[in-house]
């Protein structure tokens, strides 16, 4: 398009003050309150607007005028974004390991991570990397670091990768192992702090105790006579890789800005300042039920990962919460890498996300709230001491806490395990004893052990409750309130049936059929006082749900109505006191 034609486009479209955009939003809302309504705030405590114009970015020139490597790293520490697609090998033994990285380079991973093989010998250790070209190997299995460290100085390779020394239980031998490494092309050290998400921390609280691990890190290595560079370049930071697109995408540019800050301060060089960020797609929210969506949910996490610029990346296997991986979900994981890179070219766009107002806003607002809180740990002494003393711990868990709480209430949404269940889904029999266990529990882990107790009750010969949906009355309330009880009382893994009524005597004798274990009716609030008392009546103890929260509830209570479930109920309690109640046991 000529300069002249896009001159005349743009005329058609005058531009519009801030002023002018508010006057609209506040006249749609017809005075309901802005911020309640259309500022989202997140689990970190950031406020995200609506939409962001121009003059949001005041201040952040900073992030404006960054380019692709180059301190303070906010855009990514290459000038191109390459990423190396890394498998996770479990196998324990050499030749099982190795044929196993073998099979992954050859499609497409350029990165091995074996959580399990330690070589002992130079043999084993030849064994283990025959045949693996220049991919990086990450030696993290089990097994005395000081001997794997050893074997690596006598076998005189030249690696790249990593080992996973501890900083500050194996203070010494660290120390010693960064003395001697090449730099930056293997890192011994690792800063494996990617628990605090997987244990529920926020992104703020995860890239600021990490932040303040890298610091204490930084001091005891100092300490042992190891210089600011070697200690910056020997470490890799392993981070997981959360649901929240955006700002997972700010939290990796937000983390490595403020190290690059961090090692400047210590007084090392640029070069060094560069983060080496391992990430993994998390465990959290993926589900044992409906576990393809965890499919989706990797894809999505992998890609703001890479937008963000991470170094290494590993998806998990969609299977990996109730199974061993197999060949083809191995496979799915990591072809999800090699689409984003050879068919979405994500490899070829660095930071996508810059100039964006929504991502640069949003990486400010991260990074200062981040260095808030390691500053409140520099406080207290530092990261170890604040660990030690139980702020940090704390933290994590009143975090945690929250959200387990929005899970219960189905404010946060698992799809498939606290909403919108496969009603017909069994996963009992699919459940594997697995080789490398999930170390932090899961999110969903609390919906699925409701359903895994109702699927252990059938199958030892229980019979499983059938809740009966009765819509009745007003047909809008009826087929919403229907539709939301489906969803809830699926997710305790109970028959659920729908079925319309035009009287309670037609209800009592449906219910007499199906083998209704408790009937849940269906209506709108001002039905209720006229159907609840006869329905209790005509279903002669049968237990009966109300769906909603009518203003009279406490009068139907006095009808005989057993329980209410609606928006506000806590979706957790009030699938355990109906497994109670009913007598399901597993």
């Amino acid at each position: 398009m000529s300069e002249q034609n896009a001159t005349a486009l743009f005329s058609e479209f005058p531009p519009v003050t801030t002023a002018e955009w508010e006057a609209v939003i506040q006249k749609d809302l017809k005075g309901a309150d802005y911020d309640k309504r259309l500022v989202w705030k997140s689990r970190t405590g950031l406020a995200v607007r609506p939409y962001y114009r121009r003059e949001n970015l005041e201040g952040l020139d900073y992030l404006l005028n960054a380019a692709p490597g180059q301190f303070p790293y906010v855009r990514g520490t290459r000038a191109a974004n390459d990423w190396s697609v890394r498998e996770e090998v479990d196998e324990a033994g050499m030749v099982e390991a190795n044929a196993s990285a073998k099979a992954a380079v050859a499609s497409g991973a350029d990165s091995i991570l074996f959580r399990r093989a330690y070589p002992k010998t130079l043999a084993d250790l030849r064994t283990l990397l025959d045949g693996l070209g220049d991919a990086a190997v990450h030696l993290w299995g089990d097994g005395p670091s000081d001997a794997l460290a050893a074997l690596i100085r006598e076998s005189g390779l030249a690696l790249r990768g990593s080992l996973k020394l501890h900083p500050f239980a194996e203070a010494d031998l660290a120390a010693a192992c960064l003395k001697s490494s090449p730099g930056p092309a293997f890192r011994p050290v690792a800063i494996r702090r990617a628990s605090f998400l997987e244990a529920g921390a926020t992104s703020v609280q995860e890239v600021a105790f990490l932040l303040a691990a890298g610091i204490d890190y930084i001091r005891w290595m100092t300490a042992r006579g190891v210089t600011v560079d070697q200690a910056a370049q020997g470490v890799s930071f392993g981070m997981f890789v959360g649901t929240s697109y955006f700002l997972q995408i700010a939290k990796f540019r937000a983390f490595r800005m403020l190290w690059a800050r961090v090692v400047d301060a210590f007084g090392g060089s640029r070069e060094a300042a560069k983060a080496y960020i391992m990430a993994r797609t998390a465990s959290w929210n993926h589900s044992l039920y409906d576990p393809y969506n965890n499919v989706l949910r990797g894809t999505t996490e992998a890609m703001s990962a890479v937008i963000g610029g991470v170094d290494s990346l590993s998806v998990g296997s969609f299977d990996e919460v109730y199974k061993n991986a197999d060949d083809a979900s191995r496979r799915l994981a990591r072809n999800t890498q090699v689409i984003l890179k050879q068919e979405a070219w994500l490899d070829r766009a660095v930071d996508p996300g810059a100039g964006s107002y929504y991502v640069e806003t949003l990486t400010d607002a991260l990074a200062k709230a981040a260095w808030k809180l390691m500053q409140e740990v520099e406080s207290i002494g530092g990261y170890l001491k604040a660990r030690d003393s139980g702020m940090i711990p704390n933290e994590v868990r009143q975090a945690r806490k929250k959200a387990e709480d929005a899970l219960a209430q189905r404010r946060r949404v698992i799809v498939g395990t606290n909403n919108y269940p496969n009603l017909g889904e069994r996963m009992l029999d699919k459940m594997e004893q697995k080789d490398v266990e999930i170390v932090y529990g899961r999110g969903a882990e609390v919906f699925e052990d409701i359903r895994l107790r109702t699927e252990r009750f059938a199958a030892a010969g229980g019979k499983a409750p059938l809740f009966l949906l009765a819509e009745m009355g007003d047909l809008k309330m009826r087929k919403a309130r229907s539709g939301f009880i489906l969803n809830f009382l699926g997710c305790g893994g109970f028959g659920v049936k729908i079925s319309h009524f035009a009287t309670v005597e037609a209800l009592a004798e449906g219910a007499a059929k199906m083998g209704a274990s408790a009937v849940v009716l269906c209506s709108s609030d001002d039905e209720y006082a006229a159907l609840a008392a006869p329905a209790v009546a005509a279903l002669k103890g049968l237990p009966v749900i109300v769906a909603g929260a009518p203003k009279n509830a406490d009068e139907l209570k006095a009808a005989g109505v057993a329980d209410f479930i609606n928006i506000k109920s806590n979706a957790v309690d009030t699938l355990k006191a109906w497994q109670d109640r009913l007598g399901v046991r597993g």
